[in-house]
């Protein structure tokens, strides 16, 4: 019987289930497992090759993935690291494919516009496997942050020079100011986009009640978003990205029940969950060993020129913001330059010129090349590197201090709710003091036992106290900047005040 479609998708969320029930035994990231899976698929013909196509990557898959990410994604962290995240993302990406695209056209004879195209492709991260590394490491949040707020951002921007560097190839002329205005418009037109779009929603949500309209709408928001800023000509992703972070930190906080944040957190969860898992097993499944062996010689030369910008890039960027910016550490850097993986993203550029662009087939196979080795080379070495470098944090007793405030955290805010719901005279006077009770009595209990912990353990307190002195600091400075757009403060005196706060926050960075 002739597989249908259905039973292909069936199958293929099957073989999901299965490696991610192999990887709890196995230490291997899950999404390299995924695309070792789709190799040996692919090779044995287990089910049929299906083509990754640049539409279902950036259509199907890519506005759920940014979306889940960009939701999640601490708004004061962000902030506070704006400056490298921002130099890494955009003059990064231009550093990036400027260097690989030098080296291509010097060392396998790439015309440099082709070349360049390559470059910019190739420059757009994926560090999915790493951060979830992260993760189960505890490596520090602010290096995770500045780890997924490039890759949010740099595709973004590496996907617009792509596309003004593949219509200089086909038409065969450059204007350089034409080229810098089209650049400008495309990502400013996404901000624009996308923070207007996830501004009004998060509105709209304050005003209703109801958990499946809102988790539907932010489905529309992630979709529709990308789909508008594709009719509009501005960077969709970029669009997508900035709406998931006002809904993740503005719109959540003030238009989202806790009911409507769990059903709105699991769906996007799952979501990006299937998205992230369907793209790396088709990745494996695309690839074509027998072609990457045939054109091995570029494969290696592209493999060397990505890697040498990836190191120019992180650490010449870097050095130039620790002098304007709290430090980025060398150890930091090092995980930045060997995180800097490849994913689906720079598959659906390559894919998606056209048959008779030049060099095209040269192209494609280099980027599959680049993305497998960066997946399965990098992606399995980088948590023995994490711990070489000292930045695993998961003991013992820090998982357990972790649990127990998870749990009092936890606890507290359903007590909140509760008192909420007394007040709204929602609950009966016998119910409201049971539960009064319980919660009193958990809170205390949990409270004393994070206490305990914290007593045992000299360096968690220190950890502790750095992070609620770097909150506190964050909140002064976003108090600063709406002082300063209420007219209460003015410009002068903003900048004075900033700069003592940011200048507190460098000897923190300095301690930790």
């Amino acid at each position: 019987m002739e597989l249908t479609q259905e039973i292909v998708l069936l199958e293929l969320l099957l073989i999901i289930s299965i490696v991610a029930i192999a990887v709890r035994w196995i230490r291997l990231p899950y999404t390299i497992a995924l695309v070792l899976a789709g190799l040996g698929i692919g090779v044995l013909q287990i089910v049929p090759r299906i083509e990754l196509t640049p539409h279902l990557i950036l259509v199907v898959f890519l506005p759920a993935l940014l979306f889940e990410a960009a939701f999640h994604l601490d708004f004061g962290l962000l902030q506070e690291n704006q400056r490298s995240i921002i130099s890494l993302a955009i003059p990064g990406v231009v550093l990036s494919l400027s260097v690989v695209g030098a080296i291509l056209a010097v060392v396998i004879g790439l015309p440099l516009e082709v070349a360049l195209v390559f470059g910019a492709l190739i420059s757009a991260t994926d560090p999915v496997s790493v951060l979830a590394t992260f993760r189960d490491l505890g490596v520090p949040k602010r290096l995770s942050v500045i780890v997924e707020g490039e890759s949010l951002f740099n595709d973004g921007t590496a996907l617009v020079l792509f596309g003004i560097l593949a219509s200089v190839v086909i038409v065969g002329e450059f204007n350089a100011v034409e080229g810098i205005r089209d650049f400008l418009q495309v990502v400013l037109g996404g901000f624009a986009l996308g923070g207007a779009a996830g501004y009004l929603l998060s509105l709209f949500t304050r005003r209703i009640d109801d958990y499946l309209i809102e988790f539907t709408l932010t489905a529309v928001l992630a979709y529709g978003t990308f789909l508008l800023g594709e009719y509009m000509h501005v960077s969709s992703v970029i669009a997508v990205v900035t709406a998931g972070i006002i809904v993740g930190n503005y719109g959540s906080r003030v238009g989202m029940s806790p009911t409507t944040k769990i059903t709105v957190i699991s769906f996007w969860e799952y979501g990006a969950f299937i998205a992230n898992s369907l793209v790396f097993l088709l990745i494996g499944l695309q690839i074509d060993l027998p072609l990457l062996v045939q054109n091995i010689g570029p494969i290696v030369w592209a493999i060397v020129a990505v890697t040498v910008a990836r190191a120019v890039t992180v650490y010449v960027i870097s050095y130039l913001v620790n002098r304007i910016q709290r430090r980025v550490p060398l150890r930091w850097q090092h995980a930045l330059f060997w995180g800097g993986l490849k994913g689906a993203l720079s598959l659906a550029a390559v894919l998606g010129l056209p048959l008779d662009f030049p060099y095209r087939q040269t192209l494609l196979v280099m980027a599959f090349g680049v993305v497998l080795w960066t997946l399965v080379v990098q992606g399995i070495t980088i948590k023995p590197l994490m711990a070489r470098l000292g930045l695993t944090q998961h003991s013992t007793e820090r998982l357990e201090y972790e649990r127990q405030r998870g749990r009092l955290m936890a606890t507290r805010a359903a007590w909140k709710e509760l008192q909420a719901m007394q007040r709204d005279g929602i609950l009966s006077p016998s119910v409201w003091r049971a539960l009064e009770r319980e919660y009193r009595r958990r809170g205390l209990e949990l409270s004393q036992c994070v206490g305990d912990l914290l007593c045992e353990q000299e360096g968690l307190e220190q950890e502790e106290l750095l992070d609620v002195w770097r909150r506190s600091m964050q909140t002064e400075r976003s108090t600063l900047a709406d002082l300063l757009r209420r007219g209460i403060i003015n410009q002068e005196v903003y900048r004075d005040l900033v700069t003592e706060v940011n200048e507190r926050l460098d000897r923190l960075a300095a301690v930790e």
